[in-house]
């Protein structure tokens, strides 16, 4: 899986792709991670990639340009898709990740300032992306989201096989079962007896139990 990633703040992804289990599947070649500057395809002296907008407005946004050569710049795979991050698009859930994960790359535009020219949604974009009903100043955080949850997916990246078959939103309305571990007793705080108990039918029937969303 090729992830590509247009952004006008490239230094915001070289920690957090440069460690722990995004870095081990790089490491295994399972995914690899471009960024792609969008200013490097400024057609100014000044690296400007954004403008005001017509009709008038406060704030800057991003030119439709600048975003269309990057977009040829990248090679494109036969199954790749174009992601816009934006306010105006369907929520991110975990059956997106399901799906998206099936491609072989996917390419994601991260909006800043005011947004994106909306041309680019129009006529660039495959689908439009929101990670919740609030506002942050970049498409940066919801690039990371994405790469982070569609990785966690691919075979070969988590050490369990297990792990994402019972996490939670793996199936509509469960949440992944409480966990504990040592030690059995912390102040008056104790494990589930049922935990204890080794008997592997009532262990999984309490974790059934316990999946379920709480209103």
């Amino acid at each position: 899986m090729i992830f590509n990633i247009i952004t006008i703040f490239p230094q915001i992804f070289e920690s957090y792709f440069n460690v722990a289990m995004i870095k081990r599947a790089q490491l295994k070649k399972i995914i690899q991670v471009k960024i792609t500057d969008l200013r490097h395809y400024a057609d100014n002296k000044y690296q400007s990639v954004d403008d005001t907008p017509y009709g008038g407005g406060a704030g800057m946004v991003l030119k439709i340009e600048p975003i269309y050569k990057a977009l040829k710049s990248i090679k494109r795979k036969k199954k790749s898709r174009v992601i816009l991050f934006s306010a105006r698009g369907k929520t991110l859930a975990q059956k997106d990740l399901q799906r998206l994960k099936k491609y072989d790359q996917l390419i994601m535009i991260c909006g800043r300032y005011e947004g994106v020219d909306n041309r680019v949604a129009e006529h660039l974009a495959d689908e439009e992306i929101s990670i919740g009903n609030y506002v942050l100043t970049g498409g940066e955080i919801p690039a990371m989201i994405l790469v982070d949850g569609i990785t966690r997916l691919l075979p070969g990246v988590l050490g369990n096989l297990e792990s994402p078959k019972d996490e939670s939103f793996t199936k509509e309305d469960e949440l992944e079962y409480p966990q504990y571990t040592k030690p059995e007793k912390f102040k008056t705080w104790k494990v589930p007896e049922v935990l204890l108990s080794g008997h592997h039918g009532k262990i999984k029937e309490w974790r059934e139990k316990q999946k379920k969303r709480k209103p």
